[in-house]
């Protein structure tokens, strides 16, 4: 454990570690990376932890049903939603309308989806058209290797998986860009016009079908293509309306620095909290209240749909669970529930880049290797569409934070006026629960590969352990 009283906050938390605390930051990070480097999509997510929680001793809820049995002290309970979405709760020796711990985090990231009628011929070449997710600077995705991951659902009903260009004997895939030497029109425009949505279409293909060379009204590439594609995954172009196929940032996480103290990956929004969560929950065993690690998709796009913070999704599991404990789920006892449980929001922040330092007001702002960041209130300008946690909420945090000898530092997003963003915190304190933004501060926060600082990966995991086991 790392001494609190050398590590203070505002403090850099490499100073004062031991060799040996070194150590198991970095070891922990070899842990994160893989993950990183595996899962791309949420639906990679949820496979990674619903095979882990199984090892660690989870049992799914459904099963649990079909044992006929009621819930009891110490059982480590999992749900799969869809396939997207992902609980994982400890059962506390407190009755669970005292309220549960909640630590909820989301697992979307910005990317590139194929849109339902990608494939075509242009020039010669196959390009696949793409609908770009969340908040992306739209140059940072050309001439950089992407990867296809995700699922085709065939007619029949049958599953097919896709991950194209991740082995290093795979394939990558690109968008193309201008050359400067015909790129005067282009680089007089704004940097957020520059490149389009409509113009972020994937190199796919270039080999016309034997025979028809000549003939570029054909699509004899196109053709040439498919054939491909229904040789090597059985799929046809129809398929493609319903598949969910996505482009991300090939390749694995890697460390940065010469010193190896950072991280560099893609999607590290929100998965870092994601995996800190999710690892600091399988190390819990009998806590007094019951603990509750969420996973959710569509933060990024404003937490819509059935998977997403905004749905009933948390409402809905938590009746499941509810219903089989021996006093039952009476729309009361839900309601108390969710109104006394306490949460984190786990999401990143953004630290102080010190080429774009005039972002921030620096008396309030995070520092890579400062520890696991605390947010008060996100939103934009006038704090629209933001959560505002109570200060004695806040304290709380403070208190078991402190006690632990995690350390954390506290600031809000970047100056008043100059942007903002949200969380999911807001649609849990709806449920009437107090609700804390806290997590891992990120430079280069929504491209294509994202950096972290590992020592401040181990303090968020450090600082949601102490939450579940320490809240009261």
């Amino acid at each position: 454990m790392v001494d609190s009283e050398l590590l203070r906050k505002d403090k850099n938390c490499w100073q004062g570690m031991t060799e040996g605390e070194k150590k198991e930051v970095f070891e922990f990070c070899e842990d994160y990376k893989d993950f990183l480097s595996v899962c791309k999509t949420e639906r990679e997510c949820v496979e990674y932890m619903e095979e882990l929680a199984r090892e660690e001793g989870f049992k799914s809820l459904s099963d649990i049903r079909k044992e006929g049995r009621k819930i009891r002290q110490g059982d480590r309970i999992y749900i799969n939603y869809r396939g997207k979405a992902f609980l994982m709760f400890v059962i506390g020796e407190k009755d669970l309308q005292e309220g549960l711990n909640v630590i909820g985090s989301h697992i979307d990231s910005p990317k590139l989806d194929l849109k339902p009628s990608p494939l075509y011929q242009d020039e010669g070449i196959v390009l696949l058209k793409t609908h770009y997710y969340g908040g992306i600077k739209k140059y940072q995705w050309t001439t950089i290797p992407l990867a296809l991951h995700g699922i085709v659902v065939k007619k029949d009903g049958e599953i097919v998986k896709i991950t194209m260009g991740e082995d290093p004997e795979d394939t990558v895939f690109t968008v193309s860009d201008l050359l400067p030497h015909l790129a005067k029109e282009q680089m007089d425009k704004k940097l957020g016009e520059a490149i389009t949505g409509e113009s972020l279409n994937i190199l796919f293909g270039s080999i016309p079908v034997k025979g028809e060379e000549d003939d570029k009204d054909k699509n004899n590439v196109k053709i040439a293509v498919l054939k491909i594609l229904k040789e090597k995954y059985g799929i046809e172009e129809e398929d493609f309306v319903s598949a969910e196929i996505t482009a991300v940032p090939a390749g694995a996480a890697r460390d940065i620095g010469l010193d190896r103290s950072m991280i560099g990956a893609y999607g590290q929004d929100d998965r870092v909290c994601a995996y800190t969560s999710f690892r600091a929950i399988l190390d819990v065993k009998l806590p007094q209240k019951s603990c509750l690690a969420l996973f959710v998709d569509r933060e990024e796009v404003g937490s819509m749909g059935n998977t997403g913070a905004q749905s009933r999704l948390l409402e809905n599991m938590l009746a499941e669970l509810l219903d089989l404990t021996p006093e039952g789920c009476g729309d009361i006892r839900l309601r108390r529930t969710l109104a006394n449980s306490k949460g984190l929001s786990a999401d990143v922040t953004a630290a102080v880049d010190p080429n774009y330092e005039n972002t921030h007001d620096k008396r309030n702002a995070f520092r890579l290797g400062n520890g696991v960041g605390i947010v008060k209130y996100t939103g934009a300008r006038g704090k629209a569409g933001t959560s505002d946690a109570r200060a004695e909420f806040v304290a709380e945090i403070r208190d078991i934070f402190n006690s632990e000898g995690v350390i954390w530092q506290n600031g809000e997003l970047g100056k008043v006026d100059l942007g903002g963003g949200g969380t999911i915190a807001q649609f849990m304190e709806s449920y009437g629960m107090d609700a804390l933004d806290c997590g891992t501060a990120l430079l280069s926060m929504h491209s294509p590969f994202e950096i972290s600082s590992k020592v401040d990966v181990y303090m968020t995991y450090r600082g949601y352990k102490a939450f579940y086991i320490r809240g009261e």
